[in-house]
């Protein structure tokens, strides 16, 4: 044995982790089969600036599960990735360096970040392939970042599975991924109304959009109708007037039922537009009647779609109202030249501005009914934005999803989920689905699209013609990659060819992180050894994105679900209940908490939140999990430089501790089985407290000699096997401390040892009767509480005990009667076979 003389957990992160590394003791053996080996799709952090506590939360959930697997027997394949590319690694990229991105601007091969001139605040316009390299610089310092955290977090991942999303072999599988959904008619392009965020200039997907209350207007508005008379409606959103191209009402509606088939002109602009019937209509929301513009919101999509109507769109991918001319055809007015004027006071405006204006202009033509009332109503914001989406018609590449809602909802209750009502949320988003998934963003740090256009001789693209490459030439970047028989000379000119300017969606690469991790086609042999995966686990959040997307490209790409379960954890809220998140300004750094309490006692903390429930965070808990830590190598020290030799277990009192400790075994295994990690800490915690309050004191005078050597010796053979199992349950939760103990008197890794079973233990607890440890503990505990009450120390001499319980019970407790009195310094135990347990103490006089 090599016992330090002092133990310490501190400095033990730096020193196993280099120990682990340098051993490969988390390496995976891939010449397991599949049925030895346990898949993890770890989840990809998203690499824009520093991770919080949340994270280190979550991804120690998924270490547990990683590290029990692992000791049980099974090949853990647990990769580790960095998602790297998309809007946040942009914006960050952005504020950091102070540039944005413009692809008109020429390619600079001596671009000098620090020389760059900054005439004022305004973020200076660099090339794309520029603002690239600086979305790989600085994404590789926070990846830099990010394994130094995870690393003194103790996570077991295998280090040499470490991908990127905008590494090689991710741009390979996502592009090969999209070009056979092509292949399949399951991904398409088309120019359609999506929803756009101003802001970014990009189009959004509808798991991306949330709602936010926001305070607004309605606005009573006159329409004349060509047959004579007016009708009403209410709209918070008057400057789209010039884009409105019919009024609805619910078909069942009696007021406005003769109104159906006729014409109304719109207000200002004096356009004919039909009134029309659909059962989307709402009677009882203002007037009853509302209009249809292209686009206000998804409504008017539905509405636009079902219905048939014209499009007139006023909105610019900027958020201004762009200029129009009216008399054009679909743009026809009564009066064009009244509509021009209109149309020339709001564009170039955005929709506040725009609002205002056409507000004043409406009251002063005698339109405007009344004064604009307040209301509150729920807007659609791009969920990492700022400003309200609108809704544009752009080119855009979809992937056809709302063909297979059924499909999809079978694959969800296929899942195993953890916890089960989390099953829920994927059922409720699935039936909520109203598009097919776009898929392309207008952005630049992502995976390009690998596709091409002909050029016409008028210098069109013909985007019903698109070139592709050949699978073997991936991964490709139409914007500096030439397509087959052409030339480099012929971009953008006519008879020549442009590449798709887009890049994919990050869910549409990071929803192919099993294939992606798994070389999906680069090594078929390590996908057949790990696909479909066991466990997913991830955040609640984001079940309506990255899961039901990595279910969705599953089931088109493989018609399997990509892994059996799926792990769902909790936030972690901070002292006001609100959830931490970067763009709150509420996290607390996770290294700061290492520094002050250990990563186990991090750990400890995480440990004890269960899936799927909001977790507090908690400074007490780690200063707990720091205790637990020093108490853990502090008893281990204690049992093992005991210096008499082991013997065989006999002691009714040692075997009633293993017996109980057989228990907990297989309470942690089955809580650990079923995904219940919190249930397992409870249950070994509680115990060891137990161990070392009761069962230490109980042993302590056997165990140091005092007797005859095979008591001593059961008394030491007890300690050191419930030693060994105590680590071995300890170990996913503080791996760290349970590594330093282990490496004391055992050779090799804890965290590749088996995990404890019940079987271990039989030889020495058939027969044991459990009551004698529960009895012995228990009047040490009462006899412990009287002599804190009268404020003395525990080694205080009592004169008496008075044992009270039934016959059965107390016979278990007069054969361990003797160490009950050495630990306690007691002089003298009675028992009264008297029904319930009690215990009176009368200390000695002093």
């Amino acid at each position: 044995m090599n016992l330090p003389e002092k133990p310490s957990i501190d400095g033990l992160e730096a020193k196993w982790d280099e120990w682990w590394q340098a051993a490969g003791t988390y390496r995976f053996d891939r010449s397991k089969t599949r049925q030895q080996i346990f898949a993890i799709d770890t989840p990809p952090p998203t690499v824009s600036g520093s991770l919080h506590v949340g994270s280190v939360m979550s991804y120690t959930h998924t270490d547990l599960v990683a590290r029990f697997h692992r000791m049980s027997g099974r090949e853990v394949f647990y990769p580790i990735g960095w998602d790297d590319n998309g809007l946040a690694t942009e914006r960050r990229v952005q504020n950091y360096f102070g540039v944005r991105c413009d692809p008109s601007v020429p390619y600079n091969p001596e671009f000098d970040i620090g020389g760059l001139e900054r005439p004022d605040e305004t973020q200076v316009p660099v090339s794309r392939r520029n603002f690239i390299d600086l979305c790989d610089r600085l994404t590789g310092e926070d990846e830099k970042a990010f394994e130094a955290l995870f690393r003194r977090l103790g996570l077991s991942v295998d280090w040499t599975l470490l991908y990127t999303t905008v590494g090689a072999p991710s741009r390979r599988a996502s592009q090969r991924a999209f070009l056979r959904l092509m292949d399949a008619g399951l991904a398409y392009t088309a120019e359609a109304p999506t929803m756009w965020d101003v802001d970014f200039r990009t189009a959004v997907a509808q798991a991306e959009i949330e709602d936010r209350e926001q305070a607004g207007m309605y606005h009573r508005v006159a329409f004349d109708r060509e047959e004579g008379g007016v009708v009403e409606i209410e709209t918070s959103r008057p400057e789209l007037l010039p884009a409105c191209v019919a009024l609805v009402a619910h078909p069942a509606d009696e007021r406005y039922r003769s109104l159906i088939g006729t014409t109304a002109l719109t207000p200002l602009f004096r356009v004919p537009v039909p009134v029309v019937a659909h059962p989307l209509a709402e009677p009882e929301k203002g007037t009853g009647v509302a209009m249809i513009c292209t686009f206000g919101d998804i409504t008017d999509i539905i509405w636009w779609r079902e219905l048939g109507l014209p499009t007139r769109v006023v909105m610019e991918p900027d958020g201004t109202i762009g200029a129009r001319t009216f008399g054009q055809p679909g743009w026809e007015a009564r009066d064009p030249e009244g509509a021009n004027g209109v149309m020339a006071e709001l564009a170039g405006l955005y929709p506040k501005q725009a609002r205002a204006r056409i507000v004043e202009l409406l009251r002063d033509a005698g339109n405007l009914l009344g004064e604009p009332q307040p209301v509150r109503h729920a807007v659609k914001f791009y969920e990492k934005g700022e400003r309200p989406l609108e809704v544009i018609a752009t080119r855009q590449w979809f992937v056809r999803t709302l063909q297979f809602r059924d499909r999809l909802l079978e694959r969800g209750r296929e899942l195993h989920w953890h916890p089960k009502y989390m099953g829920a949320r994927y059922g409720s988003w699935v039936e909520g689905l109203n598009s097919d998934w776009c898929i392309s963003r207008q952005r630049f740090f992502g995976v390009p699209f690998p596709v091409w256009y002909p050029v016409d001789a008028d210098g069109r693209p013909r985007f019903v013609e698109p070139i592709v490459p050949e699978e073997s030439a991936l991964p490709i970047d139409p914007a500096a990659d030439v397509p087959s028989g052409f030339t480099a000379e012929q971009r953008g000119a006519a008879g020549g060819f442009i590449g798709d300017p887009d890049v994919m969606d990050t869910w549409a690469t990071s929803s192919l992180s099993p294939q992606i991790a798994g070389r999906w086609e680069d090594d078929p042999d390590l996908f057949a050894r790990v696909f479909p995966m066991d466990v997913r686990p991830q955040a609640h959040d984001i079940i309506r994105t990255w899961l039901f997307y990595t279910v969705l490209r599953a089931e088109l790409q493989h018609g399997s679900l990509p892994w059996s379960d799926a792990a769902i954890s909790g936030f972690v809220l901070d002292p006001d209940r609100k959830k931490m998140s970067k763009s709150k300004g509420n996290v607390v750094t996770p290294m700061e908490l290492f520094d002050r309490h250990s990563a186990d006692a991090v750990r400890y903390w995480a440990g004890s939140a269960r899936l799927g429930v909001d977790a507090a965070f908690d400074e007490q808990q780690m200063k707990v999990g720091r205790k637990l830590a020093i108490k853990i190598l502090n008893a281990s020290r204690f049992a093992l430089t005991l210096e008499g030799k082991e013997a065989a277990i006999v002691d009714p009192l040692d075997r009633s501790m293993l017996l109980r400790l057989s228990d907990v075994v297989s309470e942690a295994t089955e809580a650990f089985e079923s995904y219940d990690h919190t249930r397992a800490l409870e249950v070994v915690e509680r115990f060891f407290w137990g161990f070392t309050d009761d069962y230490l004191e109980l042993v302590k005078s056997r165990a140091y000699g005092t007797e005859d050597a095979n008591a001593t010796g059961s008394a030491i053979a007890s300690l050191r096997r419930a030693l060994s199992v105590l680590l071995r349950l300890f170990a996913p939760f503080l791996p760290f401390v349970t590594e330093e103990v282990w490496s004391w008197w055992r050779e090799g890794s804890v965290h590749r040892t088996e995990w404890p079973k019940v079987a271990e233990l039989a030889e020495v607890t058939t027969g044991a009767d459990p009551a004698v440890y529960e009895m012995a503990a228990s009047v040490l505990g009462e006899v412990r509480k009287t002599k804190a009450l009268a404020k003395l120390s525990l080694r205080a001499e009592v004169e008496r005990v008075v044992v009270r319980d039934s016959p059965e019970r107390l016979s278990a407790l007069a054969g361990v009667a003797d160490d009950v009195r050495q630990a306690g310094n007691i002089a003298e135990i009675r028992t009264v076979a008297d029904g319930e347990f009690a215990v009176e103490t009368i200390l000695a006089q002093r």
